[in-house]
């Protein structure tokens, strides 16, 4: 702990500030990025290894289609559970009426 606590500690090392890149990269707008898009992903390789990905609020018409999505996803799903349970009936029908055939054919 410092000896004088009203004083602020001292950062370790300084913050390194890179300048923008003024070359125009390859996402063909030119300019920096600044300010960025009001929603998504700009695209586009910054030429640091890392791309730009920007997260917004999502208004209520966004989540209202998020939320159809969402129970479409499931109503699909509910379908192909369904249809799985479905299919089973009529094959188990066949195999308890091979059963009671060959029962039969073997009494005659």
């Amino acid at each position: 702990m410092a000896d004088n606590s009203t004083k602020p500690e001292r950062p370790r090392a300084e913050p390194e500030i890179i300048p923008p890149d003024r070359s125009g990269g390859r996402g063909g707008s030119g300019g920096s990025g600044w300010p960025p898009p009001p929603y998504g992903y700009t695209g586009g390789y910054t030429g640091r290894g890392a791309h730009r990905l920007y997260v917004t609020r999502i208004g209520p018409i966004g989540f209202a289609l998020l939320m159809l999505v969402v129970g479409l996803l499931a109503a699909i799903m509910l379908l192909i559970l369904v249809g799985a349970a479905l299919i089973w009936i009529p094959i188990v029908v066949v195999l308890v009426l091979a059963a009671a055939i060959s029962r039969l054919l073997r009494w005659l």
